[in-house]
């Protein structure tokens, strides 16, 4: 059956749809409905009362060729339909499930009579549907490159539930604790240290790490409102240290600390723990337990209600704080496996990583609806092709997969919602639903921090930077000694054109650690503001760190924009050299070519890195290396393709 043709405004129901602006509406009032949800709609009522397949909703929406997660695109794209439409799956009105097959628009058009428009098309584009870029080939031959990309390592899922040592003492603290003065009325902050690790057994590092990972997780997600609780980041950094307690409340800003030790082998486990108020350095609380190892997952419950009794007393009237409790795991296998899994994933390379992943693929072989698991993988796949240089499309795929089963599982996980909206911001450039994502995250769990610190870059990318600037600094209130929130804090200032104040954070993460390489944008601060000596020694300096492609990409840059022409063009065929043998991701290649602002070239290695999904195109909006280029009518398209403005 050949397409219907279709009315401008299209009327069912209550509902009307205005294929030209893409507008839905219900009584007259705009419903929320994006783009690939609309067009999906669209090719239904095209076809109304026939089977449309999913290949070939696959052709008319992404055209033919280009690799997407199509079925996790459909499937998301027609659960949006059906929430837009109040629509039910079971007992549908409008949009019918033809198991294993595709989909039907059941329900009538108001008038069912064809019009004289003509049927709405959408040429295969390069990845999105709207008509296709011009690519413009330079003037002299350029190589083939290979499909890489490099999601930049991200830190994310917290460890899965074990002991609950400190999960009631926090009711405690809450209400009885003194205020810290820039924090909300009630609200203190809390440090857990790491668990010592006293089996004499260095491989059982892990454990311990996992103790006290479980511990932050559960205090974070116990009484938001009223408890704060540093991030692992910060907390690790006295993990082989010995500073006394008014030292780590000074640097933490925390009012309590807890202090714990693991001691464990084949068959028994002893977990020692100390609740400390810092301002006096008091004990308010220490207990001891000694357990069977498998019987390590009821430990939580024997010691919340042993602690229950106690914190009863000491709240009186005020009653007890409320959380939202977190999951635990159903099998000993699998959240030790996890444990391991986490404690690698944490080590960020890429060898650990797949390590990492192996895991928690054990563990959810061991326990199928183990969410945290899931979402152990979906972190890992999110962060591995910054890692190990690889295109990037096969680890998507295999993350959004895991993010996604992670929220069936169990929809309260913050750290799943992470995950998933860093896949599909990065990857699909959906915008809108990365945001719902994040603030679902930090809505289940506001002591995430890395869900604070992913929504902060998100902000950024879409030039919100007030809001971005607020984000990072609640996710460095949650892991002040974190360098990847720093720099990226510095990068918001950067984007936000505040060179000077961008610079000063860099050299300050700098001053902790003097390879940290996300501080490289500095690189990029130096040259906007004319230091071209300062940019070219750190780029040197930094040369043995970084990978060779990033080096020359970078060296031309700053010839370029210096009008060194000739030092820009050398270190150019350096970098087109290197793409013969590896894997280079064409953002990096426009990025030599646009320090000398050619910006034909520039547009024609954007188109490629566009084609490949480069993640980096996510700061085309903002980042002030494309100025030059925003009345570039090819650039807007790009930009609008990309969507971050939207």
């Amino acid at each position: 059956m050949e397409s219907i043709k279709l009315n401008e405004s299209l009327r069912f129901a209550d509902f009307e749809l205005n294929t030209q602006t893409y507008r839905l509406s219900r009584q007259g009032r705009t419903l929320k409905l994006e783009r690939i949800p609309t067009e999906i709609l669209i090719c239904l009522i095209e076809r109304k009362g026939e089977l449309v397949t999913r290949e070939q909703m696959v052709e008319r929406i992404w055209g033919k060729d280009v690799f997407l997660d199509t079925d996790n695109s459909i499937n998301g794209a027609i659960r949006k339909i059906r929430q837009a439409l109040r629509d039910d799956a079971e007992q549908p009105r409008f949009i019918q499930t033809i198991t294993g097959r595709g989909y039907r628009f059941i329900a009538d058009l108001q008038g069912d009579d064809p019009p004289s428009n003509p049927t709405i098309t959408t040429e295969p584009s390069l990845a999105t549907g709207d008509s296709v870029l011009e690519v413009r080939q330079p003037a002299f031959p350029v190589p083939r490159v290979p499909s890489h990309s490099g999601i930049r390592w991200r830190t994310a899922a917290a460890i899965s539930s074990g002991l609950v040592v400190v999960v009631l003492i926090a009711g405690w603290i809450a209400f009885s604790s003194s205020k810290k003065t820039q924090l909300p009325p009630s609200r203190v902050m809390m440090a857990v240290l790491p668990f010592e690790n006293l089996t004499g057994n260095a491989t059982q590092e892990y454990f311990s790490d996992g103790l006290t990972e479980e511990m932050i997780t559960q205090l974070g997600n116990l009484d938001p409102d009223h408890l704060g609780v540093i991030g692992r980041t910060s907390v690790m950094h006295y993990k082989t240290t010995q500073a006394p307690i008014d030292q780590i409340a000074r640097e933490l800003g925390v009012q309590y600390v807890l202090e714990g030790s693991v001691r464990k082998d084949a068959n028994n486990v002893r977990v020692a723990a100390q609740l400390i108020q810092t301002k006096d350095q008091t004990h308010v609380w220490a207990r001891q337990y000694d357990r069977e190892v498998t019987g390590l997952l009821n430990l939580q419950g024997e010691i919340a209600q042993e602690i229950a009794d106690e914190i009863q007393l000491t709240l009186g009237d005020h009653g007890q704080a409320k959380g939202r409790p977190v999951r635990a795991p159903q099998n000993y296998e699998a959240y030790d496996l996890y444990l391991r899994g986490q404690f690698f994933f944490n080590k960020r390379t890429a060898a650990d990583l797949e390590k990492a992943i192996s895991l928690f693929q054990q563990a959810v072989g061991k326990d199928p609806n183990y969410a945290r698991a899931y979402a152990g993988i979906a972190a890992s796949y999110a962060v591995l092709p910054g890692y190990n240089g690889r295109p990037q499309g096969e680890f998507i795929s295999k993350g959004r997969v895991a993010a996604l089963k992670a929220l069936e599982l169990d929809e309260t996980s913050a750290e799943a919602h992470t995950a998933l909206a860093l896949l599909v911001q990065s990857f699909d450039w959906d915008w809108q639903t990365a945001e719902r994502e994040f603030r679902r995250a930090i809505e289940l769990n506001p002591n995430y921090p890395t869900a604070h610190h992913w929504y902060a870059e998100h902000l950024t990318w879409r030039g919100r930077f007030g809001e971005a600037l607020q984000e990072s600094e609640r996710a460095r209130e949650l892991d002040p000694l974190s360098l990847i929130i720093a720099a990226d804090n510095g990068a918001i200032l950067y984007f936000s054109r505040q060179n000077d104040r961008a610079i000063e954070k860099w050299r300050s993460v700098q001053a902790m650690d003097p390879y940290f390489l996300r501080a490289h944008l500095i690189i990029g601060a130096y040259t906007q503001k004319g230091m071209y000596a300062e940019a070219l020694a750190e780029n040197e300096r930094l040369r043995s760190k970084i990978e060779p492609q990033s080096f020359w990409s970078w060296q031309a840059y700053i010839y370029g924009a210096q009008g060194r022409l000739a030092e820009a063009s050398r270190a150019t065929e350096k970098l087109l050299s290197l793409s013969h043998t590896r894997s280079v991701d064409p953002f990096v290649v426009a990025w030599a070519y646009l320090g000398s602002k050619d910006k034909d070239r520039v547009i024609f290695w954007l188109q490629k890195a566009y084609m490949q999904h480069s993640n980096e195109l996510v700061s085309l909006k903002v980042h002030p290396a494309f100025d030059f280029m925003r009345d570039d009518p090819r650039f807007q398209e790009l930009s609008r393709r990309v969507g971050s403005g939207q």
